[in-house]
């Protein structure tokens, strides 16, 4: 099923209104100190992230990291990395993005500009709306193939994986029954959602259950070897 919005009404955040600059006044005042996105004139300050946010973040880059790296796929970035999604478009800084090899020229000194091939974003308090509902249509205009939202506050657990579809549409993609999401950007590569949520996940043990102990020891072997 095709949808243009994610499955459930997002509730707006309340939060005040950031300066408004032009984006090269923006890119003239921001900083590698704060978290901030532009978009439409408006800069939006982003709040400092929590210790489980951090924790899922840096899994996902490690373990994401590791498998890019073993099969030679591309490039993989946490934040803070500005992405300028199109021309006149937002600027956004996803919390993990991902450029195959395909499109190294979309990665500049400075930026990335145009579409990463994925993007993750893992939802903060102040975050669901503008990651299910203001992201998800930037992205999907930018063309972003793959995007993943994960939401591992407490009491919450829940994620969604989505795929741009022929029309250019954001399709939602079931997790299977065994509780796994295999991603068609990173061929071979799938993700346990129990993972997502455990408080101590070992991304050396997913890995090896990813791409199987034979592949994995020889990974482990060339990277000793550098």
């Amino acid at each position: 099923m095709v949808v243009k919005q994610p499955p459930v009404e997002v509730a707006a955040e309340t939060q005040e209104s950031g300066p408004r600059m032009t984006y090269e006044e923006y890119l003239k005042w921001a900083n590698e100190d704060l978290r901030t996105e532009w978009v439409n004139g408006e800069v939006i300050i982003q709040m400092p992230l929590k210790p489980l946010h951090q924790r899922l973040s840096e899994f996902l880059d490690r373990i994401l990291g590791l498998f890019i790296g073993v099969f030679g796929l591309g490039v993989l970035h946490t934040a803070p990395i500005e992405v300028k999604l199109w021309a006149d478009g937002p600027s956004r800084e996803p919390d993990l993005l991902f450029v195959s090899n395909e499109h190294l020229d979309r990665l500049t000194p400075e930026r990335v500009v145009g579409a990463p091939d994925l993007v993750v974003e893992i939802v903060s308090d102040d975050s669901v709306h503008r990651d299910r509902v203001d992201k998800f249509d930037q992205y999907e205009a930018a063309g972003v193939p793959e995007y993943w939202i994960i939401d591992n506050r407490p009491d919450q657990h829940r994620a969604w994986f989505y795929r741009l579809d022929t029309n250019g549409q954001y399709q939602q993609v079931a997790v299977g029954t065994d509780g796994v999401y295999r991603s068609t950007v990173l061929p071979g590569f799938w993700l346990r959602l129990d993972w997502l949520w455990s408080e101590s996940p070992n991304e050396l043990s997913a890995l090896a259950e990813i791409i199987g102990p034979e592949q994995f020891a020889e990974a482990l072997r060339r990277a000793s070897s550098k």
